[in-house]
């Protein structure tokens, strides 16, 4: 089966101040979404599509692209703030895109097979790759079908301060429903504890989240067109309104279009969400190098 990459990437020049100053994580420079095309690769993805802004339609393939084509086909998508269903426009000051569902709806034209989707900016690993390409395999591409990676949360987590997460409920390897938590850290004593505006409270550690890693075919994006409507027509004289996959999925699991598999992973993500962060991601991308995992430099060979 024929499957595709989706990497959202459009936010990556505001949140690195500019392309040419992405840091490396890897031992040979190697940043981060050069790893998930990596274990793309070797879990039989065979095309990877960018979601890039139109600021880095130039340098992007410059910068990354092309040094990454010889091993899958590379193809681009522009994520526009402009880009609207008819009747809408663009409110006076508004200057950011819509969100991480307007990303996925720019690659409408491009995605023609079943395929994953996730931020660029985040490391998965190997597993989630793999239990990913094998639910894509299986999916019928004419179907409405889709998936999610789930991480335990203490896999998730920072030593440097609180992080949002999405909690997922489960039922029979279904998703329920995702609960966006805020404020979700280590307390003195070691525990998982979280601070909503009206509550507080701890978490085991093995409770499922998403971080973002989707799985779907090709009809979902009519599903997106039309949602995409509902929301603009909801927050769309909002200056910074988001329209996000965690709720985008929950629209679709409540109007009965799709179910979404649960796939678990084992696995630790990581990623920096604190400058604080950078050493240990280091060492675990050097760990995971060190103990054959992957190659250094990156594209030196797949394993």
């Amino acid at each position: 089966m024929k499957k595709t990459l989706v990497i959202m990437a459009a936010g990556m020049g505001s949140r690195y101040g500019g392309l040419k100053q992405i840091d490396g994580m890897g031992p040979s420079g190697e940043i981060l979404l050069e790893y998930s095309v990596f274990d793309a690769v070797r879990a039989g993805f065979d095309t990877v599509v960018f979601i890039i802004s139109e600021a880095m339609r130039d340098q992007f393939p410059e910068v990354i692209g092309n040094r990454l084509s010889s091993r899958i086909n590379v193809k681009y998508a522009v994520q526009s703030l402009t880009d609207l269903p008819p009747g809408f426009t663009v409110p006076e000051g508004r200057v950011k895109p819509w969100g991480t569902s307007q990303a996925i709806l720019a690659a409408t034209k491009i995605v023609e097979t079943p395929f994953a989707v996730l931020n660029a900016d985040d490391f998965y690993g190997r597993e989630a790759f793999a239990v990913m390409a094998d639910f894509l395999d299986s999916a019928d591409p004419a179907r409405f079908e889709s998936a999610m990676v789930g991480y335990r949360i203490e896999n998730t987590l920072s030593e440097h301060g609180t992080v949002t997460r999405g909690i997922c409920r489960t039922s029979g390897g279904y998703l329920e429903r995702i609960a966006e938590i805020p404020e979700i850290g280590y307390a003195p004593d070691g525990s998982i504890a979280y601070k909503t505006a009206g509550e507080s409270g701890t978490l085991a550690g093995g409770e499922l989240c998403s971080m973002n890693f989707w799985g779907f075919t090709p009809p979902v994006f009519k599903f997106l067109e039309k949602d995409f409507s509902r929301f603009l027509g909801e927050h769309g004289t909002e200056l910074k309104s988001e329209w996000l996959i965690p709720v985008t999925v929950d629209d679709m699991i409540r109007s009965g279009e799709t179910r979404v598999r649960v796939l678990e992973s084992s696995g630790s993500w990581f990623g920096v969400t604190y400058p604080d962060d950078k050493p240990k991601v280091t060492a675990k991308i050097q760990s995971l190098v060190d103990q054959g995992w992957y190659p250094s430099p990156l594209f030196g060979g797949v394993r």
